[in-house]
């Protein structure tokens, strides 16, 4: 039973299904790409079945139903680090990475540009070409977790930091899509958004009620917001990116495994008194935020090897000027943009979260540049087909090595030292 539970620990905290998926999907890819397609898109309830306008294949309920969990658990993440005690608070700390998303979509999107020009001005492909601007723009949540787990360790700040940056951008990104490159079988309606808000509104009330179980936040909450989303022709997946942060955390769960230590302040939100996280005192997972990512984890873990298979599914075609843009705009633009934004940020007076260093900052914005799934995605919308499509994709398939350059950068510049901490 023990070497069981240390073999789910390893697959769990070296994301080996992810891994194993990404191996997979590309194996299965380039040995029958058509069988490829077939599987992925095949329609689980008939080809005529649809819901919100979406026909339900293998590869929506991964993306579009799966992927709501995965999101969630990375919400929780986030909002643990915002808490009073966490490595984003106060507010203004969280303000440094959120500055950071933005030379994390500027940087690469100009990048791209000049590399566009470059490549193609004067040039009757040009306008074709530039149409993939934002590309580039997103980052892979996934395995930039797994990466800056890797390089920095679980629980230094840079992967707060990291995950609140690839949240963010990545739900810029899919507004960029809705806005420049929307689905003409599925116009963007954003009234629907308010059935998002209603589902807010409703997770606000189950936690004045003192609901102490996460699942009804999930389940009225979050169906409310998933569906407000869909019919908005926004990414569905993030429903839970505006639920998850109504979960009752460790600074304000009352239950009886949760024991301030006498002394400290109280932990009623809406208080300057916080209780630091270090001085509150509760069994693992006791609040209902720590149960749900506690519950769910091992789910989101496993399936991440469907998520992994289903996206990197990429026959290796030809790489040419297209591949070479898309992975410099990566690798460049979100290292240049992340750091000179994030410390511009700095300079006005808002903080890189405690611990964190300018080679910390580096190192990070580094590993923002692996694109992967979401910049596959924005490739299939914006290039129809051949001859930019297929090159545009491996430019993002082989932003996975920016994760090896930043093992390495992270092994030279010693990033795990502690190097920065207040």
């Amino acid at each position: 039973m023990d070497l069981a539970k240390r073999l789910t620990a390893i697959i769990q905290e070296y994301s080996i299904p992810l891994i194993v998926g990404v191996v997979a999907g590309l194996a299965a890819a380039n040995i029958d790409i058509h069988f490829y397609e077939r599987l992925v898109d095949y329609p689980v309830f008939g080809p005529d079945v649809a819901l919100f306008g979406r026909h339900i294949t293998v590869h929506f309920l991964i993306n579009e139903v799966f992927m709501v969990f995965f999101f969630g658990v990375a919400t929780k993440e986030i909002t643990e680090a915002l808490l009073p005690g966490g490595v984003l608070s106060p507010l203004r700390r969280a303000i440094n990475p959120l500055m950071g998303t933005l030379g994390g979509v500027l940087g690469p999107a100009a990048v791209y540009l000049l590399l566009t020009l470059a490549f193609f001005g004067g040039s009757s492909d040009f306008g074709a070409v530039a149409r993939g601007w934002a590309i580039p723009t997103a980052t892979d949540i996934a395995l930039a977790w797994l990466v800056a787990r890797l390089v920095f360790g679980p629980l230094h700040p840079a992967v707060s930091f990291l995950l609140l940056l690839a949240v963010a951008d990545d739900a810029i990104g899919l507004g960029i899509i809705a806005v420049f490159y929307p689905n003409p079988e599925l116009p963007v309606q954003p009234a629907w958004l308010l059935l998002t808000v209603a589902g807010m509104a409703a997770s606000f009330q189950l936690r004045r009620l003192r609901v102490n179980n996460w699942l009804p936040y999930i389940v009225i909450g979050g169906v409310m917001s998933w569906i407000g989303l869909a019919k908005a022709a926004i990414e569905p997946a993030l429903a839970l990116v505006v639920i998850v942060p109504f979960l009752p955390g460790a600074q304000n769960y009352v239950g009886p495994n949760a024991t301030p230590v006498p002394g400290a302040g109280p932990a009623e939100t809406g208080t300057e008194a916080h209780a630091p996280l270090s001085t509150v005192s509760h069994a693992h997972g006791a609040s209902p935020l720590e149960r749900f990512e506690h519950q769910l984890k091992l789910f989101v873990d496993i399936g991440l090897f469907f998520f992994a298979f289903a996206n990197a599914g990429v026959a290796f075609g030809t790489i040419n000027q297209v591949t070479i843009i898309v992975l410099l705009s990566l690798l460049f633009g979100k290292t240049v943009g992340v750091t000179l934004f994030s410390l511009a940020a700095q300079r006005m007076g808002f903080p890189l979260p405690l611990g964190m260093a300018a080679k910390h900052l580096i190192v990070a914005a580094l590993i923002s540049g692996i694109g992967l799934t979401v910049a596959l995605f924005v490739a299939g919308k914006a290039f129809a087909g051949p001859p930019f499509q297929d090159p545009a994709k491996m430019g993002a398939v082989l932003s996975i090595f920016i994760g090896l350059l930043a093992l390495a950068a992270g092994a030279v510049a010693k990033v795990k030292d502690g190097a920065g901490s207040e």
